[in-house]
């Protein structure tokens, strides 16, 4: 361990979210990093300027938070061979196209992520940003009418239904089937649209473009009542963007935050680097799933270096 350091903390202008400063994800020692996490679920988002982790350091922070549900991968227009894709039924476009609706990482997984650590390499003009929203503030400025009415819901989650209704599914291997991460077999996971917060204690919602089929609803109903909602909750204050630099780290609690990717000029290649924090199966797991043993792999199939979302 390295010297205890001190940091500062610039929040951001939302209701979450702050900027760190004065501080070396590479070397935190012990009563450095306690003070880390505890700030991290504070304000749900902690954004780190001009860290140039490599990605062996990258996935090192984020283990502090917990085990993985991937390392490092690529969540970029620019392949293994250096090659920029950029045409709309190219299917790497198709998955960063998708990764522009609002969303919670993995919830079409039988066990939903913890957060991520999320680090730009290669950055167009204009930053490119990333935005997330803050689904606990958007739960506490709930009436209490809707409040009661979404406790007694629950909603399916699909990278099939999220990617099928934007027209962004991949092709299709011989089977029929997709060889990426998330196109799974297994049941479609359940979860309720009210969930708490496993260490804050705080209700949040569990929406996002992943969700569809809310219990008792029609497809038609269910559809307006979740992009309404989702359109409603990711509204200032409670959402922030964030434009890129080069070397720039970002940690985010996946169970308190939704997020996604803004449009750029993909003709401009943009390399980002993902490492998925696994959830905590006591917690996190889909209702639909509890009590049962999955074997999804631990190996992010992709179209090139990185997952679908």
């Amino acid at each position: 361990m390295g010297e205890s350091t001190t940091f500062s903390i610039e929040p951001l202008d939302a209701s979450f979210g702050a900027i760190v400063r004065d501080i070396d994800l590479r070397n935190l020692d012990e009563p450095t990093w306690n003070s880390l996490y505890a700030e991290w679920l504070e304000y749900g988002l902690l954004i780190f300027p001009g860290q140039f982790l490599s990605k062996p350091e990258q996935n090192d922070f984020a283990r502090r938070f917990g085990a993985l549900e991937f390392e490092a991968a690529a969540i970029s227009n620019v392949d293994k061979n250096g090659n920029v894709h950029s045409v709309d039924d190219d299917d790497v476009v198709k998955s960063l196209r998708g990764n522009q609706g609002w969303h919670h990482d993995s919830t079409y997984m039988p066990v939903q992520a913890k957060g991520a650590v999320f680090t730009a390499e290669v950055v167009p003009e204009g930053g490119a940003p990333t935005g997330w929203a803050d689904m606990r503030a958007a739960y506490d400025d709930l009436d209490d009418e809707k409040r009661r009415q979404l406790e007694q819901l629950t909603a399916r989650h699909s990278l099939y239904y999220s990617q099928g209704r934007s027209g962004y599914l991949p092709s299709q291997n011989e089977s029929g089937g997709y060889d990426l991460y998330g196109y799974h077999e297994l049941d479609v996971s359940v979860h309720p649209l009210i969930k708490v917060h496993p260490e804050t204690g705080r209700p949040n919602l569990l929406i996002g473009r992943h969700a569809h089929d809310i219990s008792g609803m029609s497809v038609e109903e269910s559809e307006k009542f979740i992009d309404e909602l989702n359109d409603w909750a990711c509204q200032e204050p409670r959402i922030h963007h964030h434009r890129w630099e080069e070397g720039d780290a970002v940690v985010w609690d996946n169970r308190r935050l939704m997020h996604r990717g803004t449009p750029w000029d993909m003709k401009l290649a943009r390399v980002m680097w993902h490492t998925r924090i696994a959830g905590d199966p006591a917690t996190e797991t889909a209702l639909n799933h509890q009590g049962k043993q999955a074997d999804v792999g631990t190996s992010p199939m992709m179209l090139l270096d990185g997952p679908a979302d």
